[in-house]
Parts: C-alpha cells; sequence; structure tokens
C-alpha cells in the first residue's frame, strides 16, 4: 500500500523534483570530499634536483684551434665504485659512514652527468685532433676510461668541504696497451652548511678535476701522429 502510493507521488513532476534534489544534497558532500583528495599535498615532497656543470677556467669556453696531426680521443661512459652509483647525494659526518641527504639529489647518476663535462674539458683544451663519447661509430686513437671514486660531501669541520676524486686511465686503443693511470682529486669548502652548499662546491671541484685531466690527457698524447683521418685524396684518372 505505501509502494503504491509512493509510485503515485512520483508521477507528480513537482514531487519527483524534489526527491530527485533531496538526492544530489546527500551526494554533493561526497563528491566534494572525493575531489578536494586530489588537491591535498603527497605525504613525500619531490627532492629538490641538482645537476653537475663543468666550469670553464677564465670564463664562457674560447674557441680553440685543432692540431691536424693530434691524438682523436675517445671518452668512454664514466662508472662509478659503489654508494656513488646513484642519484642521491652522498655527505659525511664521520669517516667511512655515507648517508643521504633526503630531500636533494642529483638529476642523474654522477657518472652519468660528467661524460659530456670530460668532452667539453677535453675540447676546451684544444689539443686532440678530435674528442668523442662512446658510442661512436667513428674509431679513437687513444680511449679514455674514467670512473668516480667519491663525490661526497663531508660535515667534519667547519666550512664543510666537497670531495671528488675520479680515477683516470688512458689506454691506446689500437694496442690495448696502457699508457698512463692516475687518480686526481679536489677539495673545495662548501659556502653554506647545505646540500646546495655543496653542489655549488662540487661544480668547483668537478671543474678543476675536469681541467687536471685534460692537461694530463693532452701531456701523454703529445708527440702522437694520427693518420687514419686524413688520407690523401685518390687521383683522377687521364683521359685515353
Amino acid at each position: 500500500m505505501k509502494m503504491n502510493l509512493w509510485l503515485i507521488m512520483m508521477k507528480n513532476p513537482l514531487n519527483r523534483a524534489r526527491h530527485l534534489a533531496r538526492i544530489a544534497a546527500l551526494l554533493a558532500p561526497l563528491a566534494l570530499a572525493a575531489g578536494c583528495s586530489s588537491l591535498l599535498p603527497p605525504g613525500q615532497p619531490s627532492p629538490n634536483l641538482y645537476s653537475l656543470d663543468y666550469e670553464a677556467k677564465g670564463g664562457a669556453a674560447a674557441p680553440v684551434s685543432r692540431p691536424e696531426g693530434g691524438a682523436i680521443v675517445l671518452v668512454t661512459s664514466p662508472r662509478a665504485t659503489a654508494g656513488f652509483d646513484r642519484p642521491r647525494m652522498v655527505y659525511l659526518k664521520q669517516a667511512h659512514q655515507i648517508e643521504y641527504f633526503a630531500q636533494s639529489q642529483w638529476v642523474d647518476t654522477p657518472a652519468r652527468m660528467l661524460g659530456p663535462l670530460l668532452v667539453a674539458a677535453l675540447e676546451r683544451k684544444g689539443a686532440f685532433r678530435a674528442v668523442m663519447q662512446t658510442p661512436s661509430t667513428a674509431a679513437g686513437q687513444v680511449r679514455l676510461d674514467t670512473e668516480v671514486v667519491r663525490l661526497q660531501q663531508e660535515f667534519f669541520r667547519t666550512p664543510s668541504q666537497l670531495r671528488f676524486t675520479l680515477r683516470a686511465r688512458l689506454i691506446n686503443d689500437d694496442t690495448r696497451e696502457v699508457i698512463a693511470i692516475r687518480e686526481f682529486e679536489g677539495l673545495v669548502d662548501a659556502p653554506s652548511e647545505n646540500p646546495y652548499g655543496g653542489v655549488q662546491a662540487a661544480n668547483q671541484a668537478v671543474s678543476r678535476v675536469l681541467d687536471q685531466v685534460a692537461d694530463f690527457c693532452a701531456d701523454n698524447t703529445r708527440g702522437m701522429i694520427n693518420t687514419s683521418v686524413v688520407a690523401p685524396a685518390a687521383s683522377q684518372a687521364k683521359p685515353r
């Protein structure tokens, strides 16, 4: 009987409209809560991302002349030791205990960022016929292998310091013989006691080390003459 009465009431357009309005009023708060939940801040804030850059001595890189007979250097992808093979930024408060900043990290692994910077430093040196980064279809005369040993901010004293250590190895790509091996290190005071101060010091340390690597490559390839690139042009056949 009650159902029949309800159906009769719903046949009235005015009653039906009022019923739908009440349902909409009940559902509105639920819809609003669901929509606002997507605007709430995430539980974990996004980290601050930083990059490594090569800051050439004397400011912007000046154009350099390339020697016609200089060596062709092939820069392989740098590697990294354990603990420094990820984008997380390392700091130490005591020796041998590695920790990572929670809200600051590199935009990529230090090794991946270092490859193009090595090429830029060697090109600016102007002592080589060409500098290429792997993978490359061109053949190199000398191969430069590098490994990031450490890139860390040390809070052993005030101001804190950024230590960057890079191991470099030059190899004759034709004979596979090791030409020279050397470990480079840059130690720079941080301008502030926070991750950004470490980033600023890191870019200075990296730039200093890369300039030393460029000198190292130039000193150990001096006198090497490249004969694989420049070839005499073929003479045209004389008409009969």
